[in-house]
């Protein structure tokens, strides 16, 4: 891959259960979170433990990734502090990745255990749940900076610290936190 980028992988959620089903009002189910300092990444299937690991219909986006930028951008328009990012339930929280150019491709991330490939594939779209878990306004905030859904391609361990980055496009950090007003066409494969 052409482009080698450094980043940081800032935190690593995983949760055996869905905490956010049914209707907002209701609240949050209580379900153990974990935020470890590594997880273990199984190519089509997603990270162990996690409540997504091998479910047929998510193997495709078995891993969701949000650049703290974004969530820190949340603030920005609402003028509020945002709570802890692991509220947006994200598996992989990044710091100088910009995500929106990796969806329908290929690329590797190597946080010091080696390289693991993984494939881009839809926005992680903001929930409802997020006006509830936040502050009114929230999901509208986070449209088009919600994160990326990927597919973990081959086996290996995550770790919170440093991160490198290999693209097959270029990638700009200082685009992180940018919305995505329109959905671009997936490059063809």
């Amino acid at each position: 891959m052409p482009f080698e980028y450094s980043a940081e992988i800032v935190q690593l959620l995983r949760a055996p259960a869905h905490a956010y089903f049914g209707r907002s009002k209701d609240g949050p189910a209580d379900v153990p979170t974990e935020l470890p300092v590594s997880v273990e990444i199984v190519a089509h299937k997603g990270i162990r433990g996690d409540r997504f690991f091998g479910v047929k219909a998510h193997t495709e986006a078995a891993v969701s990734f949000l650049a703290v930028e974004a969530w820190d951008a949340i603030g920005d328009v609402l003028g509020v502090e945002v709570p802890d990012p692991s509220v947006a339930r994200r598996n992989v929280l990044v710091r100088g990745l910009e995500l929106d150019p990796l969806r329908g491709l290929e690329f590797e991330l190597d946080s010091g255990d080696g390289w693991i490939r993984f494939r881009g594939g839809r926005p992680a779209h903001p929930c409802a749940w997020m006006d509830r878990m936040v502050v009114d306004g929230a999901r509208k905030a986070l449209i088009g900076r919600g994160g990326l859904r990927v597919e973990p391609l081959s086996d290996g361990i995550l770790r919170v610290g440093k991160l490198l980055v290999r693209s097959p496009v270029e990638l700009d950090a200082s685009h992180a936190a940018l919305s995505v007003k329109r959905a671009q066409p997936l490059p063809e494969k």
